[in-house]
C-alpha cells in the first residue's frame, strides 16, 4: 500500500458478466481522483487483504476508478469478499494508480486478453481508439455470459477498431498462429490472461514485441542453491542478513521494518524498492529487461543479490 492511501468510497456495482462485478469507487467528498493511464491497477484492502484490480474505465472520467473483480472460489478470499460483502455505500482503501503494463507508443497494436484479463486491455483499446490507432482484440473465455464489457468493445469496434470474441465452449482457444501471424512492423501485442495464455503468446510473439502482465509467477526452475547476503536498509538505519531460504521482504518484517507488500510472487510491484548500492538478482515478473538491466529498482518480495550485499532505501 502506498503511503499516501486513498479511502474512497464505493459508488455503484453492476453485473458485467456471470461472476463478473465491477466496481465504481470516488472519493467520499466528490474531489478528483489521481490521475492514471491505461494498463495501471490499484491496491486494494477487501477483507483484511490487499489486492490488485486493474482500472478497467476511462481515464478521462476523474471523478471514478472502475475495476472488474471476478468471483473465484479458489482464490484467497479478496474476490469473494467483493461478492459477497461490499456494497456501495462502504469505504476501502486503495493506493493510488500504479502502472507497470503501460500503453507503450506504436503504429498499431493487437490485444489478446483471457478472461478477467479484458479489463486492463479495454481501457487500452479505449485509448487507441481516442487516438486514432490501429487495433484489433481477441478475448477468449469460457463463455458468451461469462465475457464481460462486451458491449463496450463492441462500441468501441464501431469506432475503428475490431475485436474476435472466442467463446471457448462454442469455439475452442484462441488460435494464437492465426492471431500473431506476420505482425507488421511496428504493432506492439499486449496480453493478460491466465497463465497457459500467457505462455503460449510468449512461444509465439517475436521478440521485443511483446507487453504481459501476469495474474499468478509462472513456475521457473532454479540450479544451485541460494546463499546468505547483507542488506543495509538506509533510512531505518538497520542492517539484515538475509539467509538462503528467507526473502528480503520477510527479513525486514522480521525485524519490525513497515514495508509495502501484496503478491510476495513478484508481480504485483507493491513492494518495488529503490536500490542504493548493489547488484540485485532480480526474479520478478514485472520490470523489463532494460529496468533489470538498470538495477535501479527491485521487488524484495522475490529478488535477492548478485554482489554480496545491497544498500535499499527501506
Amino acid at each position: 500500500m502506498s503511503e499516501n492511501p486513498l479511502q474512497l468510497i464505493v459508488r455503484r456495482m453492476t453485473w458485467e458478466a456471470e461472476g463478473v462485478l465491477s466496481v465504481e469507487l470516488a472519493h467520499p467528498e466528490g474531489k478528483p481522483l489521481p490521475a492514471w493511464t491505461p494498463g495501471a491497477h490499484l491496491d486494494v484492502h477487501v477483507g483484511g487483504q490487499v489486492r490488485q484490480y486493474s482500472l478497467c474505465g476511462d481515464p478521462n472520467d476523474t471523478g471514478t476508478y472502475r475495476i472488474g473483480v471476478l468471483n473465484e472460489p479458489s482464490s484467497r478470499g479478496g474476490s469473494r469478499y467483493v461478492h459477497t460483502q461490499l456494497r456501495p455505500g462502504q469505504s476501502v482503501t486503495a493506493s493510488e494508480p500504479r502502472n507497470h503494463f503501460a500503453l507503450e507508443a506504436a503504429d498499431a497494436y493487437v490485444f489478446v486478453a483471457g478472461g478477467i484479463g479484458i479489463t486492463p486491455l479495454l481501457a487500452m483499446a479505449r485509448e487507441a481508439t481516442r487516438r486514432g490507432d490501429a487495433w484489433r482484440m481477441v478475448y477468449g473465455g469460457r463463455g458468451r455470459a461469462s465475457m464481460a464489457f462486451t458491449a463496450e468493445l463492441a462500441e468501441l469496434a464501431a469506432l475503428g477498431g475490431d475485436v474476435t470474441l472466442v467463446p471457448q465452449e462454442e469455439l475452442g482457444h484462441i488460435d494464437l498462429d492465426t492471431v500473431l501471424a506476420e505482425l507488421s512492423e511496428g504493432t506492439l501485442v499486449y496480453s493478460c490472461g491466465p497463465e497457459p495464455l500467457l505462455a503460449a503468446v510468449e512461444e509465439r510473439c517475436p521478440y521485443g514485441r511483446l507487453r504481459l502482465e501476469r495474474f499468478a509467477a509462472p513456475v521457473v526452475e532454479r540450479t544451485g542453491d541460494d546463499e546468505a547476503f547483507e542488506v543495509e536498509c538506509r533510512i531505518s538505519g538497520v542492517t539484515l542478513t538475509v539467509a538462503a531460504d528467507t526473502s528480503i521482504l520477510d527479513a525486514a518484517e522480521s525485524a519490525g521494518l513497515s514495508v509495502n507488500s501484496s503478491c510476495r510472487d513478484g508481480i504485483c510491484g507493491s513492494c518495488e524498492t529503490r536500490v542504493l548500492d548493489g547488484t540485485p538478482d532480480h526474479r520478478d515478473f514485472l520490470l523489463s529487461e532494460a529496468e533489470h538491466a538498470a538495477g535501479a529498482t527491485m521487488m524484495i518480495c522475490v529478488s535477492r543479490c548478485a554482489s554480496g550485499r545491497l544498500v535499499l532505501d527501506l
